[in-house]
């Protein structure tokens, strides 16, 4: 697991947040991040089944960014504690829209344990990209915190603006290398 640190706009230290990405041998892209501390003062959704949603990055959301090395198109993914995930795919810094792809069907499992939000993640990485098998990919790795009164709170592996900007190519600095 890798620390995510709070963007300097934002400081919080009411929760620590980890996160990781790894490619299985099955081709798929497997993402887990966990947000330790006080819960309660976390605004979250109640669970529900894993289905489609909108805007999640508007309140407590974990996030994925993921390109193959050197290309400017990217997907986003963003997973709710609700267990609602939203899929995005940019030809170029936010120059995009949702991924249509048919066969998308992240398997999500969300769980609250003590002062512990765990999110995991498994999707093929085929269903992301026709491009992401077989390649080296670039990750950004982020969560949105929201407190119980608005506020949010913003980490990530990197913060490359001045302002909270997790599509920043510059946010994608976990490599992961093709199977050989």
């Amino acid at each position: 697991m890798i620390t995510l640190d709070p963007h300097p706009s934002t400081p919080e230290d009411a929760w620590a947040v980890s996160a990781l990405a790894e490619r299985t041998d099955e081709e798929e892209l497997r993402l887990r991040w966990l947000v330790r501390g006080g819960l309660d003062g976390l605004r979250l959704p109640p669970p529900g089944p894993v289905r489609r949603g909108d805007r999640l990055w508007e309140h407590t959301c974990a996030e994925a960014f993921v390109r193959t090395e050197g290309a400017a198109a990217y997907v986003e993914l963003n997973f709710a504690p609700s267990s609602e995930w939203a899929a995005y795919a940019f030809t170029a810094y936010r120059d995009g829209g949702p991924l249509e792809a048919s066969g998308l069907a992240p398997r999500i499992e969300v769980r609250r344990e003590h002062a512990t939000l765990a999110f995991d993640v498994r999707i093929a990485l085929a269903e992301l990209s026709p491009a992401f098998p077989g390649a080296d990919l670039r990750v950004g790795l982020s969560v949105i915190a929201e407190a119980a009164d608005g506020r949010r709170a913003f980490f990530a592996l990197h913060h490359p603006s001045p302002q909270p900007d997790f599509h920043h190519a510059d946010g994608f600095t976990l490599r992961l290398e093709a199977r050989a």
